[in-house]
C-alpha cells in the first residue's frame, strides 16, 4: 500500500516515512495541503497520514475537499489536544487521531490497525467463528452474541473482533495490546484484562457459557 504523507515538518515526515517503510508499505510525502490535494487527485494513494498544521490550507480543508471526491483513510497528526479539534477531525471523516509527540512506532500501528479494520484480509478459519453464536458487522463496527447486538465500547470491539478471526488461538497480551491500543503509557497486564472482564460480563449478560478463556502466563483465547 502507498502512503501519503502530508506535513511541512521535514524531519517529522522522514522519521514517519522511515518507520511505515520499515513496516512494508511505499511513502510520497508533500509539504502543502494544495500538493497533497494535486498528488491525490492523480490516484495510486492508499492511505493519507495528515498534518493539521500546514502552511497554506488546514489538513481539515485537506480532509473536507478529500472527502468530496474518495473515502481514502486518514489519520491526523497535530501539535494540538484540545478535544474539540478531535471531534472536528474525526467529523470530516478522520479514521483517528494522533497528537505530537507521537512515537513513529505508535503512528504505523494505527496505520495498521485503521487498515485492519477496513480491510480485514481473508482467514482460512471463517467456519470457526461459530455463526451461530456470533454475527460480526464489520461496516458498523458491532457484534451480536446469540442474536443480541452486544453494547461494547471501541476497544471492546476491537477486542472481540480481535478473538474472532483467530478462534481457539492463544494471543498474548503484548499481542493484544500491539493490535488493538497504541497507548504506550498504559499497563498491559491492566488494559487487557480488565477489558477481557468487562467483555466477559456482557456475553454472560446473554449467555452464561464460557467464551474467551484464560491461559496462565500466556494470554486468552475464544472457544473454537
Amino acid at each position: 500500500m502507498n502512503i501519503l504523507i502530508v506535513d511541512d515538518e521535514p524531519a517529522i515526515a522522514d522519521t514517519l516515512s522511515y518507520a511505515l517503510r520499515a513496516e512494508g508499505f511505499a511513502t510520497e510525502c508533500c509539504t502543502l495541503g494544495s500538493d497533497a490535494l494535486a498528488r491525490l487527485s492523480r490516484g495510486g494513494i492508499d492511505f493519507v497520514v495528515l498534518d493539521v498544521g500546514l502552511p497554506d490550507l488546514t489538513g481539515f480543508d485537506v480532509c473536507r475537499a478529500l472527502r468530496r471526491e474518495s473515502d481514502l483513510p486518514v489519520l491526523f497528526l497535530t501539535a494540538r489536544s484540545d478535544e474539540v479539534d478531535r471531534i472536528v477531525g474525526l467529523e470530516l471523516g478522520g479514521d483517528d487521531y494522533v497528537t505530537k509527540p507521537f512515537s513513529p512506532r505508535e503512528v504505523a500501528t494505527r496505520v495498521r490497525t485503521i487498515l485492519r479494520r477496513l480491510h480485514p484480509e481473508p482467514r482460512r478459519h471463517d467456519k470457526a467463528d461459530a455463526p451461530d453464536r456470533f454475527t460480526r458487522d464489520a461496516d458498523g463496527q458491532r457484534i451480536a452474541y446469540h442474536g443480541h447486538w452486544l453494547p461494547l465500547t471501541r476497544y471492546e470491539y476491537l477486542l472481540l473482533a480481535l478473538l474472532l478471526e483467530r478462534p481457539g488461538r492463544i494471543l498474548s497480551r503484548p499481542q493484544i495490546m500491539a493490535a488493538v491500543w497504541q497507548d504506550d503509557g498504559e499497563s498491559l497486564e491492566r488494559t487487557v484484562d480488565t477489558h477481557v472482564k468487562t467483555l466477559r460480563g456482557k456475553l454472560r449478560a446473554i449467555r452464561d457459557d464460557e467464551v474467551i478463556l484464560t491461559h496462565r502466563g500466556l494470554g486468552y483465547s475464544l472457544t473454537a
